[in-house]
């Protein structure tokens, strides 16, 4: 599973000429749903993501989380995340999820996040999007559950 992160002080996903979802600051969150991920990947994603130090303290220091500042979460499926360029000039998806599973485990992780008590807007899963961002920095950030490092995920997260 692969996310971008972008922090904003504002953010809205538009269907059809229709505002679907629209947060203040907090994180814009593009997902990307993988063959072969599972709900552990949507629990460290999740973890990961609302507890990310990087919102600004009094000193200006990455030192704050989305949970330390009230912040919401916008988040996005968007399967392109999951694009292979190693070939050609055409990208391939073939590791993207089908999308039952994909809009699955997509639903689990806006849940795990609205659960854990962040404020949570999302796009329409499998629609035109049109994605209005107003980063904050800018900051983003890249993120893969499969880059997770097993000793510490052991400890910090509730994924295994």
């Amino acid at each position: 599973m692969r996310a971008i992160l972008q922090r904003v002080r504002k953010a809205s996903v538009t269907v059809n000429n229709e505002v679907v979802g629209k947060i203040e600051q907090g994180l814009v969150v593009l997902l990307g749903v993988a063959k072969g991920d599972t709900e552990k990947d949507v629990d460290f994603l999740a973890d990961k993501i609302i507890n990310l130090r990087i919102f600004a303290d009094e000193a200006g220091k990455f030192n704050r989380s989305l949970l330390d500042i009230g912040g919401e979460a916008l988040i996005v499926s968007q399967f392109t995340l999951l694009a292979d360029t190693r070939k050609g000039r055409r990208p391939s998806f073939i590791d993207a999820a089908l999308p039952e599973e994909a809009e699955r485990l997509f639903e689990l992780f806006v849940e795990r996040i609205r659960t854990i008590g962040v404020g949570v807007a999302t796009g329409r899963f499998q629609q035109k999007m049109l994605v209005e961002i107003h980063n904050d920095g800018p900051v983003t950030i890249s993120l893969d559950s499969r880059d997770k490092i097993p000793s510490l995920c052991a400890t910090n997260c509730n994924c295994n």
